[in-house]
């Protein structure tokens, strides 16, 4: 697969992930290479990244321990400490090597240490490849609220090795699929349509399908970089997916969802609500419902548990102004941003939702 260039960075595919990352360090002389793995990454992930590395340079591995809810500033107050224990310096690298935690949160470690070191991403999940691989959006969550401290900046290159995938378990790959989901509804039935009989999706069929959705994401981020229009239309479906996942963390009674698994709900009540305010037709809606249920499954939320869900949407950052921003569908491929919703609308979407 030829790679994918932005305007900031450059995205590289299997074959030449490695050829690309060791020209690159070649030319950049760094002073030390770190890298960022979890504990799943480090066992999995990372014996086959530095199989494939050529460098002089001292090599420092940094491990912080898997999951959203380390995705905060305290992680980063202990990565910073390491690399300044390690001697790092402006003319340090640091290679992210994990799912959308490790890419977002050292994205944002390494352009704070120092004032901005250089970094490579490499993301090994389903969902990192085709979300967080391009945009240049890193950061962390505050408490149990997603993503809101950060900055946008871009890595140096991004190498995307689908053989990472053969390390995921199954929910992990479907949380990925969620993006790709999306992505086929916000642009169009081309795209959308390749995900309607998903069981006979093949390996080869979602090498193809990444590359697709890594090229969807990248034409809408360079149109609208700062998220002031059409790179809204991104977050169809997590407006409420980000406050029922973020409700499902905060609460200890519940299950944690992966991020894809909370965005399959939030599509299907963002799909309701554009059929009750954007004419998107019934029909589709409920197909809709239909295939994403009996892929995922359905989540158990209770009556009760909804306006708690409701209350965390102000904390949603698209939000300005006092007002909560929906992305509404008006057809597929047809999208409508900072759409107002009833908090009605939204308790009558949660009733479609269940039953």
């Amino acid at each position: 697969m030829d790679s994918i260039r932005t305007k900031n960075c450059t995205i590289h595919f299997n074959s030449t992930c490695y050829s690309s990352l060791n020209k690159h360090l070649k030319e950049n002389n760094f002073s030390k290479v770190f890298i960022l793995v979890d504990e799943n990454t480090h066992q999995l992930c990372l014996p086959l990244f530095l199989e494939q590395m050529e460098t002089t340079a001292v090599i420092e591995i940094i491990e912080i321990e898997s999951g959203e809810i380390n995705k905060t500033i305290d992680t980063c107050v202990g990565v910073w400490n390491a690399l300044s224990e390690l001697d790092a310096d402006r003319k340090s690298l640091l290679i992210n090597i994990g799912g959308g935690v490790i890419t977002d949160l050292g994205g944002f470690v390494a352009c704070t240490f120092k004032r901005g070191i250089a970094y490579i991403n490499v993301p090994t999940t389903l969902l990192s490849m085709v979300d967080a691989s391009v945009g240049g959006k890193t950061g962390v969550d505050l408490g149990h609220l997603k993503n809101q401290v950060g900055v946008i900046s871009n890595p140096d290159l991004v190498l995307i090795d689908t053989k990472y995938l053969n390390t995921l378990e199954t929910n992990q790959m479907r949380s990925g699929l969620a993006e790709m989901l999306k992505h086929g509804l916000i642009t169009g039935e081309t795209y959308w349509n390749k995900f309607q009989d998903l069981s006979k999706l093949s390996l080869d069929d979602l090498d193809a399908l990444i590359y697709e959705s890594v090229e969807i994401k990248r034409d809408v981020v360079e149109e609208d970089p700062f998220e002031n229009g059409l790179r809204k239309t991104l977050n169809f479906g997590h407006t409420l997916g980000h406050a029922i996942e973020s409700y499902f963390l905060s609460n200890p009674n519940k299950t944690t969802l992966l991020h894809g698994e909370a965005v399959v709900v939030g599509m299907i009540l963002a799909c309701y609500i554009s059929t009750e305010l954007a004419g998107f037709p019934k029909e589709t809606t409920e197909s809709i419902k239909a295939l994403f249920i009996g892929y995922y499954g359905k989540i158990d939320i209770e009556k009760t548990e909804i306006p708690e869900i409701i209350e965390l949407l102000k904390y949603d950052k698209k939000n300005n102004h006092g007002n909560i921003n929906f992305v509404l569908l008006e057809a597929i491929g047809v999208t409508k941003i900072d759409c107002l919703v009833d908090d009605k609308v939204i308790l009558d979407a949660f009733d479609f939702y269940a039953n």
